[in-house]
């Protein structure tokens, strides 16, 4: 199995750096020959914490011309589709063909959304019709849409992005399965075993059959928090202590979903999700300096790839 991608989420927002060393972290990750870099998005998340993920987007496409940015993932619920749209179209004009656009519900925070106006309860039904008005207008074509959110008349955006931006979608619920089947060019996981990633992969073909779709090019992925160190209590620390930080939770419910050790270890734990679907890895790196962190990921990219590349390799044990 060939074709595996790993990336790495980039020291902006709130996996920030401080301003000094912003730069020459993301220098150090664009000579490291990692995939892509990844950036988040959240408004205001528990604690007021946020980036906006686009806006990211565009500045690290903007800076560094051959590394390409996944988003991964934007709070699309919060936003108007068709601005999104134009948005999406100026980048893709700005750094063609170097984005993938994951989109999510959110939800974790119900706050987050209450503030920007958005009902939780409704968060699922918006995301459909956003959906499936930025599949619409995602080939330059009028769009005409009456929803119960949205209501469009001949909405066009050009020129449409050409190359498309890849479409992907996240979420453990059925309900985002099924939006993966029929409105994305993917999926994207996280805190899930390899054995439910399988199944996932599996459904999301047969709602892409029923929606009149080809599956046969989808790419799946993982969001994966990982930590780094010279052995598994040195890199469990600081993991467990940005979870904590980041979540307002203790670590122990994510522990079984979230690697640490030396990158060896780490490999070894993500492979079996290569067998079950995925492709692609946004690492959520953790160690105890930045230098270690860009380090400990390029080794995982390389041992994935060489581990994913030989015919006939025995299947590493799921962890389920």
């Amino acid at each position: 199995m060939t074709g595996i991608r790993v990336g790495m989420f980039a020291p902006v927002g709130q996996f920030a750096a401080p301003v000094g060393q912003r730069q020459a972290i993301l220098a150090d990750i664009a000579d490291s020959g990692v995939d892509h870099v990844c950036v988040g998005d959240h408004v205001s998340f528990h604690v007021g914490a946020g980036a906006d993920a686009l806006i990211d987007a565009t500045s690290l496409l903007t800076h560094y011309a051959e590394l390409p940015c996944y988003v991964a993932l934007y709070l699309l619920p919060l936003r108007h589709p068709v601005l999104v749209a134009r948005q999406l179209a100026s980048i893709a004009e700005l750094a063609p063909g170097r984005l993938t656009f994951g989109v999510g519900v959110g939800g974790e925070d119900p706050h987050e959304l209450e503030i920007c106006g958005v009902d939780p309860g409704t968060r699922g039904r918006r995301m459909d019709e956003s959906l499936e008005i930025l599949r619409g207008l995602s080939d330059g074509k009028p769009v005409s849409f009456d929803g119960e959110f949205f209501a469009l008349r001949d909405a066009l955006i050009v020129p449409a992005p050409e190359p498309s931006i890849p479409l992907i979608v996240g979420g453990r619920s059925s309900a985002a399965v099924r939006r993966a089947g029929r409105f994305g060019d993917g999926w994207l996981g996280i805190w899930i075993s390899p054995r439910r990633f399988r199944s996932v992969v599996e459904q999301i073909a047969e709602h892409a059959g029923h929606a009149d779709r080809d599956p046969s090019g989808f790419e799946h992925a993982l969001n994966v928090w990982c930590g780094f160190g010279p052995t598994r209590d040195a890199a469990r620390t600081p993991l467990a202590a940005a979870m904590h930080s980041f979540y307002q939770m203790p670590f122990e419910p994510f522990e079984r979903y979230s690697p640490y050790g030396t990158p060896e270890e780490v490999a070894e734990f993500l492979y079996p999700y290569i067998e079950a679907g995925c492709s692609v890895f946004n690492v959520i790196p953790c160690a105890s300096d930045h230098e270690t962190a860009v380090t400990a990921v390029s080794e995982v990219r390389h041992l994935l790839t060489s581990m994913a590349a030989p015919p006939g390799r025995g299947a590493a044990t799921a962890r389920e």
